[in-house]
């Protein structure tokens, strides 16, 4: 949390274009922040900017060149107080022995090298304010595994070290590193990404219970981000009543 000012916080919010980084940006927003909103998709962050107000910019987390280009229009447009690392997604669920190498790539470039990306970018941004939030997005799958799920449990368990480790490396420094871990949240892509837009396999992971919902887990962000300054939430796991971890969910009608 930064020094107390007569100024709005501003915050970075990746992966904005739909799901939790969507409702982050509105929840935020409704909280009084400057937000920049970033995703590949630039359609959908002008109607995001239509819709609350943020400052958008398309960029690709996996891109050098995106992410300079977007430090660079955060410094240019105001600095930045925090940034909510919520890119990432996941890719089939296949066994170790089937695995899809190319999906499992393409995961961590997403998820772990993407957040790297975009944290060593805006760190100095960060100091230049004074203090700051880094907070990283993660999943229950950073906790545990599931079979067929080693790729993305694998690529999230790094995301975590990588928040654990910075939070450990910046001691001492008025930066909080905040990591906040989703159980199972019904949005309108996750899962109909993860099953290549099978929108049958993936409505059944929600089926028979109640799953979070992306306003869900945005609650959850603005809650810590809004602590008193010397107040760190190192680790938030926030799953549904019905889901006591990965793989056993109290459903009906089956």
């Amino acid at each position: 949390m930064s020094p107390s000012t007569d100024r709005p916080r501003r915050a970075l919010v990746t992966g904005a274009s739909s799901g939790i980084g969507a409702a982050t940006v509105r929840r935020l927003r409704a909280d009084g922040w400057d937000v920049v909103a970033t995703a590949r998709r630039a359609d959908r962050l002008e109607a995001l900017a239509g819709e609350t107000g943020a400052d958008v910019l398309a960029a690709d987390v996996t891109s050098d060149a995106d992410v300079a280009a977007l430090v660079a229009h955060v410094r240019a447009t105001g600095g930045l107080d925090a940034v909510v690392n919520n890119a990432g997604g996941a890719l089939g669920l296949d066994s170790v022995e089937d695995a899809d190498l190319a999906g499992w790539r393409r995961m961590y470039e997403l998820n772990v090298l993407g957040t790297l990306r975009v944290t060593q970018g805006v760190l100095p941004l960060l100091r230049e304010r004074g203090a700051g939030d880094v907070l990283v997005v993660t999943s229950t799958a950073a906790l545990d595994a599931y079979p067929g799920g080693a790729g993305y449990t694998g690529v999230k368990h790094a995301e975590r070290m990588l928040a654990t480790t910075l939070r450990w490396e910046l001691v001492g420094e008025p930066i909080r590193v905040i990591e906040i871990a989703p159980g199972a949240v019904a949005t309108e892509e996750f899962s109909l990404v993860r099953f290549g837009g099978d929108a049958e396999r993936a409505a059944k992971v929600y089926e028979g219970y109640q799953p979070l919902v992306a306003d869900d887990v945005a609650d959850t962000i603005a809650w810590t981000l809004s602590r008193p300054a010397h107040v760190n939430v190192d680790l938030l796991v926030v799953r549904p009543r019905a889901q006591a971890n990965n793989t056993t969910i109290a459903r009906t009608g089956g």
